[in-house]
């Protein structure tokens, strides 16, 4: 496994918890690229199991990122639903790279997410979800 599978799999797995909708204001988010328009990062993305240093969890805890909604609302985005093989997986690619890069495995969730913030935000229109387009974002 390499980063861009990696980032394959995670963007996959976000990309699939939408549509989500604020508990606060219920706008609903359709795309991750809306909610990543429209929303901001609150703090650092929280990779919990690998914090507690359990690369194999039975009963994952899981990785959150959070965000704040415009109403002010704070949303997450996790790893909930991901299968536990591909979850290990990805765990174990993050063992071996953060020794590789000398870096927490908060610092690497933190780089993975810009990464593929990256990635959605420079999508040119034609490839945005077809349901989708700005008449959508939150003003």
């Amino acid at each position: 496994m390499n980063e861009s599978e990696v980032i394959r799999i995670m963007r996959t797995h976000l990309e699939g918890r939408f549509p989500k909708v604020c508990s606060n204001c219920q706008h609903s988010y359709l795309s991750l690229r809306e909610y990543l328009l429209n929303t901001d990062h609150v703090g650092s993305a929280i990779p919990y199991d690998a914090e507690l240093g359990n690369w194999n969890p039975l009963r994952p805890i899981g990785t959150a990122t959070y965000a704040n909604c415009p109403c002010g609302n704070t949303m997450a985005l996790t790893s909930k639903g991901m299968p536990l093989p591909q979850l290990w997986s990805l765990l174990n690619w993050a063992r071996v790279e953060t020794k590789k890069r000398g870096m927490t495995p908060k610092e690497l969730l933190n780089y993975l997410r810009d990464e593929i913030c990256k990635q959605v935000l420079s999508l040119p229109p034609e490839q945005w979800d077809s349901n989708v387009d700005d008449a959508y974002t939150y003003r």
